[in-house]
C-alpha cells in the first residue's frame, strides 16, 4: 500500500524558510512524478513543483521561481521542499503526490496524481 507521509510544516514570518519532507513508502518510484500541491484558504487546490524521481527534471509554477527548490533523496525515498523568502500568499496546506509516468508538460495537473498525502500546514505571518 502506497503512504506518502508530510512533514514540516508550521509557522514562520515572511521573509524565512521552511523545508517540507515528504516520505513515500508502498512501492519503488522510478518513473514517477513527485509533485507538491498546496490549497489555501477558500481556494482551490494549486500545483506548486514536481520532480521526475528517475530523473530529477523539476517544474515549478511561476509565483515560486526562484523561491523553492523541490528535490528528492532516492536512497530515502524521500521528497523535499525547501521554501525560501516565504510569504503570506504562500500560507496553506501543502500536499505532497505521486503520479506513474507522467509526461512533464502535465506535471501540473492534479488529476494525473494517483497517491497523495494527508497535507502539511504552512502559516507565514507578515
Amino acid at each position: 500500500q502506497v503512504q506518502l507521509v508530510e512533514s514540516g510544516g508550521g509557522l514562520v514570518q515572511a521573509g524565512g524558510s521552511l523545508r517540507l519532507s515528504c516520505a513515500a513508502s508502498g512501492r519503488t518510484f522510478s518513473g514517477y512524478a513527485m509533485g507538491w500541491f498546496r490549497q489555501a484558504p477558500e481556494k482551490e487546490r494549486e500545483f506548486v513543483a514536481a520532480i521526475n524521481w528517475t530523473f530529477g527534471d523539476t517544474y515549478y509554477v511561476d509565483s515560486v521561481k526562484g523561491r523553492f527548490t523541490v528535490s528528492r533523496d532516492n536512497a530515502r525515498n524521500t521528497l523535499y521542499l525547501q521554501m525560501n523568502s516565504l510569504k503570506s500568499e504562500d500560507t496553506a496546506v501543502y500536499y505532497c503526490a505521486a503520479g506513474a509516468y507522467i509526461s512533464r508538460r502535465y506535471y501540473g495537473q492534479e488529476r494525473r496524481y494517483d497517491y497523495w498525502g494527508q497535507g502539511t500546514q504552512v502559516t507565514v505571518s507578515s
